[in-house]
């Protein structure tokens, strides 16, 4: 037997699908960085492979978020999984007037998943976060059994910057503000739903995925003694202004004729039996702001390409404080409660 014939060969360094070798920390490991993730991101040099990004942070106060992201299916009309691990992150550090900096990410990738798919959510990935004006500068990647991850999970970190002077809370609303919304409620939650039910609705749905922090800085420019600011994703308009109602102990009336929706998510909703105040958003905005700025922020919403279907849907109150309740089409008031249960599985 010759040399040749008695060494161990090499293992195979590139797959179709993602094996559970790609969790080692060896060889795979690497060509899975190098060829997916480096390749998709950008390799920004010897940085790149250090155990931690160091950033330079001027001085001030940094706003810090993180959240995980399952959503099924993984690619839906008007965004997917990478896009919306990114804009949920990114929009999350706005909302509390923060400017959107930097990302992590780390993916729990099941066993068995295409690499090409991997690779498509990266470069989605990367277009959102060229999008948002945010840099990806740490991940980490981990590999489960086949059966026990559902194809890839993400968790994404952000950091983003507070300019000086610049205060933003849940607890600020006051009698007689303004509650403004950006645009048509609902259109996340039934895109996914209608791709995963498969749906014939009235019209076309496409998920309302996007960054909002250019959008919240021209709120802000216009009116920056806004109180608060928030986007309405799992549990809808309802679910927010509820939470918001509670921190800050004051009560919040809705006019629900003056809420916009969509038709076909209007229909679709009736048919399902769901309220489309309820349902979930991924690129909406919800400002309360005092009636003195009302004017101003609303037309800077609708300047903005984000905003061009924004409305005045409410203002605060002093009764019942905690609660929020809703004016109906029929001039009936009912209490409007959060979200109970989980109507949409599985959509952010």
């Amino acid at each position: 037997m010759s040399d040749d014939d008695a060494a161990c060969p090499l293992p195979a360094s590139r797959y179709e699908r993602v094996v559970l070798g790609h969790g080692s920390g060896g060889r795979l490991s690497a060509d899975l960085l190098a060829d997916v993730f480096l390749a998709g991101y950008g390799d920004r040099g010897p940085d790149a492979r250090e155990d931690s990004a160091t950033l330079a942070v001027e001085a001030g106060r940094i706003a810090l978020t993180t959240d995980a992201f399952v959503v099924h299916p993984r690619v839906f009309p008007g965004g997917d999984l990478g896009a919306l691990a990114v804009y949920g992150t990114v929009n999350d550090l706005a909302v509390s007037g923060a400017v959107p900096r930097w990302l992590t990410a780390a993916f729990v990738i099941e066993e068995g998943l295409e690499v090409a798919e991997l690779a498509a959510l990266v470069a989605s990935m990367r277009a959102a976060c060229e999008r948002a004006d945010v840099t990806l500068v740490a991940g980490d990647t981990k590999v489960v059994d086949r059966g026990k991850g559902d194809g890839v999970f993400v968790t994404t970190t952000g950091v983003g910057v507070i300019p000086p002077g610049r205060s933003l809370s849940a607890t600020a609303a006051r009698p007689g503000d303004a509650v403004l919304v950006s645009g048509t409620m609902g259109d996340h939650g039934i895109a996914i739903l209608s791709v995963r039910e498969g749906l014939t609705l009235e019209g076309p749905v496409r998920s309302d995925a996007a960054p909002l922090a250019s959008l919240v800085e021209a709120v802000l420019a216009a009116a920056p003694d806004a109180r608060c600011l928030r986007d309405p994703t799992r549990g809808g308009l309802a679910s927010t202004l509820n939470e918001l109602a509670g921190a800050s102990a004051v009560g919040i009336e809705l006019d629900e004729p003056a809420v916009p929706v969509g038709d076909a998510v209007r229909g679709a909703c009736e048919i399902l039996g769901l309220d489309p105040l309820h349902v979930a958003n991924e690129g909406k905005l919800v400002a309360i702001v005092p009636e003195s700025s009302a004017d101003a922020a609303l037309s800077a919403m609708r300047a903005h390409p984000l905003g061009e279907r924004a409305a005045r849907v409410g203002r605060v109150v002093e009764s019942r404080p905690g609660t929020v309740v809703l004016r109906t089409a029929l001039g009936t008031r009912r209490v409007l409660s959060m979200l109970s249960g989980e109507a949409l599985p599985r959509i952010c």
